[in-house]
């Protein structure tokens, strides 16, 4: 199962018939959800309508995302009944945390009740209020401890983005975060650092064949170079040091042309047969290239 296929949903219904991935930039859609004759777009927002945080209502012009709602989905005038739809949020508007444990509960009840122990502290927001996924990766054969991804949204956050799309006469069955749907264009073995910069927003991944070992979400102050060095330097330390990976690769994803140009790293940049992914929809992309698998 890949990491998409096990946080595809914090709540999962049928399989949807529109993609929509949101961003500080605008909205990046897809309309069938299905990628064969798809047909993909991105609307752009009015500065300031989405403001996006862990902690606090990231909708900040309800009346601007309503508007774009309605013209790249319009409602049909008798529709009674509501259209399905996946959401793919910011990655700053959730936590994904990488846990390890000597042991797991054989149920998934109190595999979750041990996950929501273990996350309570390291949270900005409070665990009993707030939605909680978790995908037990293949236990690692270095260590013999098993690791668990776990993603968490404020229920503050998560019910604004759904009722704005309950207000277009959707039903949002499913719900990822936008790096996690972007893993499937990554299919590579070994060890790999993803970078993904959306705005003000850099998101840094580990992936060990398949598996993911190191999740870092940051909200940067400048944007530069050297500021996301600060943060792309230590996580390549791990790879090579806790993953034994002196030569492990760097993927880019958002990034402006010519970026880092200068690290003496091997470098790459995601890809996908149904375009190019960038900041706004490398989720997007993702989430249809699995459909296509």
């Amino acid at each position: 199962m890949s990491i998409l296929s096990a946080f595809s949903h914090l709540f999962k219904n049928p399989a949807p018939s529109y993609v929509f991935e949101l961003s500080e930039a605008g909205l990046a859609y897809s309309r069938p959800a299905m990628p064969s004759g798809a047909e993909m777009g991105f609307a752009a927002f009015e500065p300031g309508t989405l403001s996006v945080s862990p902690v606090n209502d990231n909708i900040q012009k309800t009346d601007v995302l309503a508007n774009v709602l309605a013209r790249v989905a319009p409602m049909e005038a008798d529709a009674k009944k509501r259209r399905t739809a996946a959401l793919i949020l910011p990655d700053y508007a959730a936590r994904v945390t990488v846990l390890d444990f000597d042991a797991l509960p054989a149920t998934a009840e109190e595999q979750s009740a041990l996950v929501r122990f273990r996350l309570r502290k390291s949270l900005p927001f409070d665990i009993e209020a707030a939605a909680v996924s978790h995908y037990v990766q293949p236990k690692n054969s270095t260590t013999g401890k098993t690791e668990v991804v776990a993603v968490t949204v404020a229920f503050e956050v998560i019910a604004r983005y759904e009722a704005m799309f309950r207000g277009a006469n959707f039903q949002p069955g499913e719900i990822t975060t936008s790096a996690l749907a972007a893993l499937e264009l990554y299919n590579e073995g070994g060890v790999a650092v993803i970078a993904k910069l959306a705005g003000r927003v850099l998101t840094v991944m580990v992936v060990q064949d398949g598996s993911l070992k190191l999740f870092r979400c940051v909200e940067l102050e400048n944007i530069a170079e050297a500021e996301i060095l600060s943060v792309l330097q230590p996580t390549l330390a791990y790879a090579e040091d806790a993953l034994s990976s002196p030569d492990c690769r760097l993927i880019l994803c958002g990034f402006p042309a010519g970026a880092l140009l200068d690290f003496p790293r091997e470098k790459g940049a995601m890809t996908s047969r149904l375009g190019t992914p960038g900041s706004s929809n490398a989720g997007l992309l993702g989430y249809l290239e699995g459909a296509l698998n």
